[in-house]
């Protein structure tokens, strides 16, 4: 496979190689740690029902408890490489753990929205720093080969999350809601995080840098630009649910302020040699602009559905947290078959038609919840969960491993960010554009059959939405194993 822009060895797509046992290892290592996150943000999706009533807040509100975590992510995500630079992959992936700690516990001590929305930026900031870092240390470790393999093994925590989430998080926070109080959803998190620790530090390498070694230094200006930006444009989209519609004050002002400042950090980045806060060039590469789209997209089909489904169950179906999370469940198995099966294709097919399949698939079986009804049959539910699960894992897993075919090792961390950074604003953006119209279709429902549709009517927008991707996927490398591109 040759290099796009420029010379030196490309990373290979190689389907007769066998992932090291090293990298075996420091995968289960980080993915111990990771799953704290996964579950935490799992339980928050199916809990938000009873956090309306127990915090006395409305859904616009609350559901920032989920929209801020996310955006929190995505302020940390670009730095995790300066970080990087300056601890060490071991040092910063234990801080990161003891932050993801200390913002669950203080989740656990809040006494109000507010409070709970603040404590969960603490989690997402140290969150943000887990995942891309995760992502770079074993891309980096397996050297290039057999990326398909490793792409599925480290995608572990995002393929078993719906598997681990009904049974760990909202199985487990819905025994917790029956039992006890809505603040030990958030310990859930400590036994993962305490764990992760203990193993990083058994077994991860010492990697910190050489004293004297140059240092990168972080982008304080594109921070200043980017962050607040998106958090405005997001804010803005997420008044609209308030009922003042698109031409409120309140909505376009934080809309084009947001416009202005990401516009700003673009032109600004465009004009930088390096050490922008995202490195806005490497969309040169077709793998990488075609995967970050196609990741967008998927976080909007992933974490929009995995906020409308828990409501849809409790609200119109009248579903206890603990029966949406088991209804939740056939997903979560689809999407751990999905985990094995996309590896393996991707490297035999390539990425092009894994994820051409899997987003034509996402979008199918993502139309009988566009025709819900008070009383559709749950066997209906079950099997069109189940496809979309395997559907949805490969979606993921296909653009990601994409994403580095044909770059140089020292690229390979850029694109780490700027894929997690699309896919992080996708999930924000699909939570807040779902809500919205799923507040503005129930706010006069006063029936299940009114409920029912107004659902409805939100999960036609999650279907066209991502029926978008499905020729965006036709941009992505076709590679197969020993072939060239």
């Amino acid at each position: 496979m040759s290099t796009a822009h420029g010379a030196g060895p490309a990373l290979t797509v190689s389907g007769s190689d066998r992932v090291d046992p090293a990298v075996r290892r420091m995968a289960v290592t980080l993915i111990v740690g990771a799953l704290g996150a996964v579950l935490d943000t799992t339980v928050v999706s199916v809990a938000l029902n009873d956090l309306t009533a127990s915090l006395d807040a409305p859904l616009p509100t609350v559901q920032w408890v989920s929209t801020g975590y996310m955006l929190a992510v995505f302020v940390t995500i670009p730095l995790a490489g300066w970080a990087q630079s300056r601890l060490g992959g071991r040092r910063l992936w234990i801080a990161a753990l003891g932050g993801f700690l200390t913002g669950s516990l203080l989740s656990a001590l809040a006494w109000n929205a507010a409070g709970l929305i603040a404590f969960r930026l603490v989690q997402g900031l140290a969150g943000g720093i887990m995942m891309p870092l995760m992502y770079t240390l074993l891309v980096q470790a397996a050297k290039g080969r057999a990326i398909g393999k490793v792409m599925a093994v480290i995608t572990v925590p995002t393929a078993l999350g719906p598997v681990l989430g009904p049974v760990l998080g909202p199985v487990l926070g819905g025994l917790v809601l029956h039992l006890a109080d809505w603040r030990w959803l958030f310990l859930i998190d400590v036994p993962f995080c305490l764990a992760g620790i203990w193993l990083a530090r058994r077994d991860l390498p010492d990697d910190r840098p050489v004293p004297g070694h140059p240092r990168a230094r972080p982008d304080t200006v594109g921070l200043l630009l980017l962050c607040p930006g998106t958090a405005a444009l997001l804010h803005g989209l997420s008044r609209v649910g308030d009922g003042t519609g698109f031409a409120a004050v309140q909505v376009l002002v934080p809309l084009f302020a947001g416009l202005v400042l990401t516009g700003g950090f673009t032109a600004r980045a465009l004009t930088r040699a390096a050490g922008s806060l995202v490195d806005v060039r490497m969309f040169r590469h077709r793998s990488v602009a075609s995967s970050s789209a196609l990741l967008f997209l998927g976080g909007i089909s992933l974490f929009g559905s995995m906020t409308l489904l828990p409501l849809y169950f409790q609200q119109v179906r009248g579903a206890t947290p603990l029966g949406a999370g088991l209804l939740l469940i056939p997903q979560g198995v689809g999407a751990l078959v999905a985990r094995g099966l996309a590896g393996r294709y991707m490297d035999r097919v390539g990425p092009r038609a894994v994820a051409l399949v899997a987003f034509a698939s996402v979008t199918v079986t993502t139309v009988p919840f566009a025709f819900v009804t008070a009383g559709t049959g749950e066997l209906l539910f079950t099997g069109a969960l189940f496809v979309r699960g395997i559907a949805l894992g490969a979606a993921m897993i296909a653009p990601m491993g994409a994403a580095y075919i044909g770059l140089e090792h020292e690229e390979i961390p850029g694109a780490g960010i700027i894929t997690r950074v699309a896919q992080q604003i996708g999930g924000a953006v699909g939570m807040a554009v779902l809500l919205v119209v799923l507040q503005q279709n129930i706010d006069d429902a006063h029936t299940p059959t009114a409920l029912a549709n107004g659902f409805g009517h939100a999960f036609r927008w999650s279907v066209a939405l991502t029926a978008v991707a499905v020729p965006l996927c036709l941009l992505l490398p076709a590679v197969r194993s020993g072939e060239q591109e």
